[in-house]
């Protein structure tokens, strides 16, 4: 009588199955995953409250701060006072909240790495970029919190719409898809870096030059002709400018179409590469 041998069927590990099935998954189902982990994101927020304090705080004390502190002799060089500087002040502001607040994708992704979480997800049959996207969403959700405080500030402090409605809520919604853009730099940093640390230090470098080297605190004409030109190029400039004629008036053809050309190269670029460096990553 013959002894017979079993050979047993390798199978699947569960992040290869994941990986395997991503594929398969459709529209509808990628949009419930990208719900389901949006409303964990939200889930968490509201367990740490104290994670909104930059969005509530900062519109109040950025505001304050160059209102008050460089609105007299900045507005005095652009042939009014305070009240002019304010009307320039706050569009910019609205240009450089939605890149602060970025920031937090690129931390918040690194911290889920460090806690164990991505574990979790990559068992199961869920699209990678549902993850990175979940995370994007509720961050311009905070962006649109922040924004609102930075208007309703504006506003209280004598603020005056020059255009319409329809032109504040056009710039509302290019600033949010020029930080949506940048958002994927931030995700890709929170994916290379070791530390959440060092990902807001690399943050900061980057965003530091281009704040400051814009047209959002001030005007460049006053600005020696090399960092005039870098001013040109800045994306945060044509989005400051873009923001500031759908606001206050003036020409924004050319801003607005800037701005979307550098946040369709941004997206293009670095969207495919988080989404490839988190399925290596995890």
């Amino acid at each position: 009588m013959s002894t017979a041998t079993l050979t047993p069927t390798p199978t699947e590990t569960a992040p290869a199955k994941a990986l395997h099935d991503e594929g398969r998954i459709g529209l509808r189902a990628n949009l419930r995953h990208i719900g389901a982990l949006a409303r964990r994101n939200v889930l968490q927020i509201k367990k740490d409250p104290e994670s909104m304090f930059d969005v509530l705080l900062m519109p109040i004390v950025f505001t304050l701060l160059f209102v008050y502190v460089f609105g007299g002799s900045v507005g005095g060089s652009m042939g009014g006072g305070r009240q002019e500087y304010l009307n320039y002040l706050v569009p910019g502001l609205m240009a450089m909240m939605g890149m602060n607040i970025s920031m937090a994708v690129g931390t918040g992704v690194n911290d889920d790495f460090r806690k164990g979480v991505m574990d979790r997800f990559r068992t199961m049959p869920i699209a990678r970029s549902s993850v990175l996207i979940a995370k994007i969403t509720v961050e311009l959700g905070r962006m649109m919190v922040a924004t609102l405080i930075l208007l309703g500030m504006g506003f209280a402090l004598g603020m005056e719409l020059q255009t319409s409605v329809f032109g504040l809520i056009g710039a509302v919604a290019l600033s949010a898809v020029f930080s949506a853009a940048i958002m994927w730099i931030f995700i890709l940093l929170g994916l290379a870096m070791k530390t959440a640390q060092a990902v807001q230090g690399m943050g900061m470098l980057v965003l530091m030059p281009l704040q400051f080297g814009s047209s959002i605190f001030a005007p460049t004409k006053t600005m020696p002709g090399w960092l005039q030109t870098f001013t040109d190029y800045n994306p945060l400039s044509n989005l400051a400018d873009a923001v500031r004629g759908l606001m206050m008036g003036g020409p924004i053809a050319h801003s607005v179409w800037v701005t979307l050309g550098w946040a369709a190269v941004i997206t293009a670029v670095t969207g495919p590469l988080a989404v490839a460096k988190f399925r290596k990553k995890s």
